[in-house]
């Protein structure tokens, strides 16, 4: 099965930094996990980018071999603050495969 990374650019914002760090694990885990909980096809893992890049603070990287599933989770996520405070803001999304180049030569 086919793998697919996307790599999501994000800025965040004003409400997202308002909150306490309690509240923001509490955000993280309570309505991100429950959401990733529903799609178990999808994994999410997120990196600090505000040390090192003026372009955007974090990136979510999500992977999946689900791309329906996936949009299902940004659906999900766009009913939540994440989007509508919003807590982040985005900035590009970039997807990918990994070493899709291999498929791609087995068929020569």
């Amino acid at each position: 099965m086919r793998k697919y990374t996307i790599f999501m650019l994000l800025n965040a914002t004003r409400a997202w930094l308002a909150l306490d760090r309690s509240a923001r694990g509490n955000f993280s885990s309570d309505v991100i996990g429950g959401i990733l909980e529903r799609y178990p096809d999808v994994s999410l893992r997120y990196y600090d980018a505000e040390a090192f890049s003026g372009r955007c603070s974090d990136v979510a990287v999500f992977e999946t071999g689900d791309l329906t599933a996936y949009t299902f989770v940004i659906d999900a996520l766009r009913d939540t603050p994440f989007f509508t405070a919003p807590y982040f803001e985005v900035v590009d999304i970039i997807p990918a495969v990994e070493d899709s180049f291999k498929e791609y030569e087995a068929t020569l």
